[in-house]
């Protein structure tokens, strides 16, 4: 398109970046919770997201990767039609060989008509009993993601 076109569209120029309404999450969670596997008798990593706020959330699109300076995973994603008010969800299992990288969740979903983004990370090596703290909705304990 050339540049004429674009000035001959008659759009106004008065849109600026101020007025793009960024809204902030918040009563959103990632959290890991360390969980015993009945039909493989071993405790596993299991990823949640919390909702802890007072509204649903809608068509939400979870996109999870590990990386480190040398591997990358596949990433995976994931999908909820609706997550209730107080309550949560499972992700996705964690495998002990990703633990040591940089865990991503990038979480988008609408509330309201309104979409929220955020990307949530668990550093490499973070995910570990000793930084387990007590998470919300699910009264349990865990380690949640920044």
């Amino acid at each position: 398109m050339t540049f004429a076109f674009w000035i001959n569209l008659k759009v106004p120029f008065n849109f600026v970046r101020k007025d793009i309404e960024i809204p902030i999450v918040k009563d959103v969670y990632v959290v890991a919770v360390r969980e015993y596997n009945e039909d493989f008798r071993t405790y596993d990593w299991n990823v949640y997201i919390i909702n802890n706020g007072n509204d649903p959330l809608e068509t939400v699109l979870i996109v999870s990767e590990g990386s480190d300076d040398t591997q990358t995973t596949s990433r995976m994603r994931h999908s909820l039609k609706l997550l209730p008010a107080k309550s949560y969800a499972k992700i996705e299992f964690l495998e002990d060989s990703v633990l040591p990288l940089n865990n991503y969740f990038t979480i988008s979903y609408f509330i309201e008509n309104k979409l929220f983004d955020k990307r949530y990370e668990f550093p490499a090596h973070c995910i570990i009993e000793e930084n387990a703290v007590t998470i919300p909705v699910m009264k349990t304990v865990g380690v949640m993601a920044r």
